[in-house]
């Protein structure tokens, strides 16, 4: 009697400070003391209820067989008081860490990671503006796709009328502009197949120095082109009836326009064996006016673009130091 008086005197005295491990088997238990001294005790089923009732929720007890079967699982101090042991990492799909500057909290929840606000929120959003422009192509429910689209940016008069068109006049736009006047098949299959949301170059054509000039994005797909029909337009064509339409046309807007040109010799020069513009179809097919352009290329030259702004911003920095 007196030693179960002395057992069940030890399990009171250890409840509030001590760590219960998960061997516990019968009406036997291991009692660890916060100084780390464990003893085996004989124990009232009773007494091992108690016990169990006053033991903290253990977030990271195993909750599966496997779990259970490894042994792995973190055990928990039952006071907060007391400063625990070294405890495994969680194998909770949730979990939390924090960086010693501004605290940052990062959950992981089926592969998705959202942060917290701090102090380093204002450059991650510079970092994120400056990434890649591919960041401004995501659109709901789709898929995005590229483009490259050409206009021209010098003055030449057809049927009494300039056909004139930059990227300063789309940029000054008031409201999404109609690319209209495309009369090649391949073009206008492309431009059909365009959807809200995809990106395309703008390069001027028929000009001194042709090339890509910037970047705008398709607001609105594809719809009659209504200057075929007009015997007054430059691009009049006497095949396309108002039952039965030819050609079609896409709203596009302004994106941006790059600092430099990046010119079609700079393309070239990139379209050899092996090259990133090997297989551009602008570069296969010189006469077409809206042509595909892959991720890949888009990513290579948006690349070739910033190579360009950088060495500019440089020789401006190089200037300023010799004033």
């Amino acid at each position: 009697m007196a030693k179960k008086r002395k057992a069940n005197q030890a399990i009171s005295d250890a409840v509030p400070e001590a760590i219960k491990t998960q061997n516990a088997k019968g009406k036997e238990t291991t009692i660890t003391a916060a100084s780390g001294r464990s003893r085996r005790l004989t124990v009232k089923p009773e007494a091992l209820a108690i016990l169990k009732a006053l033991e903290p929720d253990d977030p990271t007890k195993p909750s599966n067989k496997a779990e259970r079967n490894s042994g792995s699982a973190a055990v928990p101090a039952a006071s907060a008081k007391i400063q625990a042991p070294d405890v495994p990492k969680s194998r909770s799909k949730v979990s939390d860490t924090s960086q010693a500057q501004g605290t940052t909290t990062t959950r992981k929840n089926s592969g998705r990671s959202v942060k917290a606000p701090h102090h380093e929120e204002g450059k991650e959003k510079m970092q994120q503006e400056d990434s890649d422009i591919l960041d401004q192509a995501e659109h709901e429910g789709n898929e995005v796709n590229y483009w490259l689209m050409k206009a021209e940016p010098e003055s030449r008069i057809v049927k009494g009328k300039d056909v004139k068109f930059s990227i300063d006049d789309l940029k000054a736009a008031k409201e999404p502009e109609a690319w209209d006047g495309v009369r090649n098949f391949v073009a206008r299959n492309n431009m059909r197949a365009m959807k809200k949301g995809d990106l395309a170059f703008f390069y001027h054509s028929n000009c001194k120095v042709p090339g890509v000039v910037g970047t705008m994005q398709i607001v609105q797909e594809h719809s009659v082109d209504e200057t075929a029909q007009n015997p007054d337009h430059p691009y009049f064509d006497a095949k396309s009836k108002a039952d039965d339409p030819k050609w079609s046309v896409v709203h596009v807007e302004f994106r941006e326009k790059f600092p430099e040109v990046i010119t079609l010799k700079k393309l070239q020069k990139y379209s050899k064996n092996g090259g990133g513009l090997e297989n551009l179809q602008t570069l296969k097919s010189t006469r077409l006016s809206v042509s595909k352009v892959s991720k890949k290329e888009w990513g290579f030259i948006i690349d070739l673009a910033k190579s360009d702004e950088r060495a500019t911003s440089d020789d401006d920095t190089s200037r300023l130091a010799q004033i």
